[in-house]
């Protein structure tokens, strides 16, 4: 039993966290989270499996600036085979202690045109290029490595394999898997605090796995740009519902939950506001042409406006921060289709013929019960007796229809 908790107080404790997609605020929290958590149990090591296509700047400097100020040693793993480390993966593997990857990856194309929120003109380039250079060189040489690399990664998205970083001095190790990693970082000399220390993993080695919780995975879902725009059109969808069945209550609750998370989710990406009020008049202009009838014009409007802001809708950030064409044009298509169907539902509600008041009864057929004149008669229409009058005598049992209809009284006249 002695033996056992002491081999427990000796065994190493390895944190591991699996950071796959976009580099955006939930990220950023788990992984902060991951490091604190690691810090405040005093583990041995954290290693951050990573596989990202980039990412917004500000996340990526948060992830940044706590690999750099952490007192546990911090190994960023590009991983598993096939993955990459793109664009704010560059800065987040260099801050690292520990920088590894595995076979069959690759790391570079850092430019800030990958990162940026937003369309620039080319002097804003270059200093949000020169910007980048100085904070990626600055990370490399705290930690010993390429600088050179580092701002080639940043001017000319060079991009290099695992054996190309390794060799360039970009990276420290090649690892197949997590074990070779640990097997090869064990005996590590690295800086924390400005002090050198070597790496001791004891065996039996303890890896504790850092999940996303709930709330940053809901999170990270809805930060999706294709998600917050469904969520947008959803919205959008609920409340027009609403309006035009007023009471239904739920469409109109659900619209409005589904903007709320929207309007959420474009907090955390580049959200291009031209985009979102060109969708939102598509929508008065398909609502207007349900009231005017203006002949398919207002209609075509609002789908064009419609597809202009939904390419529109996220400025910049690349292939990350951008909705699919496919989805794009599929969205349109089901927009102008529904509220086609809804004008379509308008119009023949307007054309038919009411069936209450007196609108309802005009037109109706009805038999004379008595004769009918212009001082008077009775008439049965809509199974009730209504009393008639007529411009010109009519016989009883003939077939009448109401051509007018004054308080309790019916005008009508013999049918041919």
């Amino acid at each position: 039993m002695k033996i056992f908790l002491f081999l427990i107080l000796l065994s190493s404790r390895v944190y591991h966290v699996k950071a796959q997609g976009i580099i955006n605020p939930p990220m950023a929290e788990y992984l902060v989270r991951a490091i604190d958590e690691a810090e405040d149990t005093r583990a041995d090591l954290i290693v951050i499996s990573l596989d990202t296509p980039g990412g917004l700047d500000e996340s990526m400097r948060q992830i940044v600036k706590r690999e750099l100020n952490s007192t546990v040693p911090v190994c960023v793993y590009v991983s598993p085979h096939g993955a990459r480390a793109a664009s704010a993966g560059v800065f987040i593997t260099l801050a690292a202690h520990i920088a590894a990857m595995a076979p069959g990856t690759n790391i570079g194309a850092a430019h800030p045109v990958a990162i940026g929120k937003e369309k620039m003109d080319s002097t804003m380039i270059e200093k949000v290029t020169n910007d980048a250079v100085a904070y990626l060189k600055s990370i490399a040489a705290s930690r010993g490595r390429n600088a050179d690399w580092a701002e080639k990664a940043v001017r000319k998205s060079i991009s290099s394999t695992e054996e190309e970083a390794l060799k360039e001095g970009v990276i420290d190790i090649v690892a197949n898997d997590l074990d070779e990693l640990l097997e090869k970082v064990n005996g590590m000399k690295i800086k924390i605090d400005k002090k050198e220390i070597i790496l001791r993993l004891e065996e039996p080695l303890k890896i504790i796995t850092v999940e996303m919780g709930l709330r940053e995975k809901i999170l990270s879902v809805l930060s999706n740009p294709t998600i917050a725009y469904i969520l947008l059109l959803l919205g959008f969808y609920g409340i027009f519902f609403e309006l035009s069945h007023p009471g239904a209550i739920f469409p109109g609750v659900m619209g409005a939950i589904c903007l709320i998370l929207a309007f959420y989710a474009f907090q955390t990406l580049p959200v291009n506001y031209a985009g979102i009020i060109l969708i939102l008049l598509a929508m008065i202009l398909f609502i207007a042409e349900v009231k005017i009838q203006s002949q398919g014009l207002l209609g075509l409007g609002g789908a064009i406006s419609f597809l202009l802001g939904s390419i529109m809708l996220f400025k910049g950030g690349g292939e990350v921060f951008r909705i699919s064409p496919g989805t794009i044009v599929l969205a349109t298509l089901l927009t102008t289709l529904f509220f086609l169907w809804v004008i379509a539902k308008a119009v023949q509600a307007m054309r038919k013929h009411p069936e209450t008041g007196k609108e309802g009864l005009l037109g109706i057929e009805g038999i004379a019960r008595t004769k009918i004149t212009p001082k008077g008669g009775t008439v049965f229409v809509h199974g009730e007796l209504w009393k008639a009058i007529s411009d010109e005598n009519i016989e009883k049992g003939a077939k009448v229809k109401v051509i007018g209809v004054k308080g309790l009284t019916l005008k009508v006249e013999k049918t041919k």
